[in-house]
């Protein structure tokens, strides 16, 4: 009767120290992102990601959030038309348990959350919601938007016809997007243009206020006005490596280009 008892409480002492660890490890494991197919592990989530988000008192707010692999970030943010006012942080990053969420360490008084997706990050609200309603789709960063800024694109294709470069042109085409105030600059083969551009969401765009000057070259004007019209025309684009395609949405391709490097006005 003796030995039972003690056998009986030995039994009952190991499954008390099987749970105790079984719920240590349980709790462990609530900081550890979900396994399978999650942003984190299937998704190039590090690079560089900007977009413009919504301000109540100014035209938006340029954001350009930098991610490392070593989970470490670097935000820039700056309002625009309010100058001298450009704020940078850094810190580390923490990924929530479903693998698609992460959070910016150490900022304060500022939403800190980011829905992860392809190649976008979603800025989401205070609690960490998806913010709904028209503006909505106005909360994305996207990797396209900083891939399009400060490089020469020259211009290879309009309106699904190949453009070749030739003695009647005083430049070869080409656009700029600059990161700074949001302006475009480039050459439509003859004449330098200019005006401003605004990226949204992951591929929205809109160029306007385009103007140019006004040299005669009567060999190409008719290129340089298609390519103006482009431009203007177009509201979506598509980057591809050293590919830029711009579209107007449920029409055919308007203007494709080429990175050329090393290479500006």
């Amino acid at each position: 009767m003796k030995n039972a008892l003690i056998a009986v409480i030995i039994i009952i002492c190991a499954a008390c120290l099987y749970g105790c660890k079984s719920s240590s490890k349980a709790t462990q494991n609530n900081n550890i992102p979900a396994t399978g197919d999650n942003s984190m592990n299937a998704l190039d989530w590090d690079g560089i990601y900007r977009g413009v988000l919504p301000c109540a008192d100014c035209p938006g707010i340029e954001t350009i959030i930098y991610l490392n692999r070593d989970l470490t970030y670097h935000i820039k943010t700056r309002y625009l038309s309010k100058p001298d006012n450009l704020q940078e942080d850094s810190g580390k990053f923490v990924w929530n348990n479903a693998g698609n969420t992460i959070t910016l360490q150490g900022l304060s008084g500022r939403p800190s959350n980011y829905f992860v997706g392809e190649n976008t990050l979603t800025q989401l609200d205070m609690g960490g919601n998806k913010i709904t309603g028209v503006l909505a789709d106005k909360y994305i960063l996207s990797k396209q938007q900083y891939a399009i800024l400060e490089k020469y694109w020259k211009l290879v294709e309009l309106n699904g016809k190949p453009v070749m470069v030739n003695n009647a042109m005083s430049k070869e085409p080409h656009i700029i997007f600059k990161m700074d105030s949001s302006r475009v600059i480039g050459n439509g083969g003859c004449n330098n243009f200019f005006g401003t551009y605004t990226l949204e969401g992951a591929n929205k765009i809109t160029i306007k206020q385009v103007g140019s000057t006004l040299m005669a070259c009567p060999n190409n004007m008719q290129t340089e006005s298609e390519f103006l019209k482009a431009l203007q025309a177009a509201d979506n684009y598509y980057i591809n490596g050293d590919e830029l395609i711009l579209n107007k949405t449920r029409m055919a391709q308007l203007a494709k280009f080429k990175t050329v490097y090393m290479q500006w006005d």
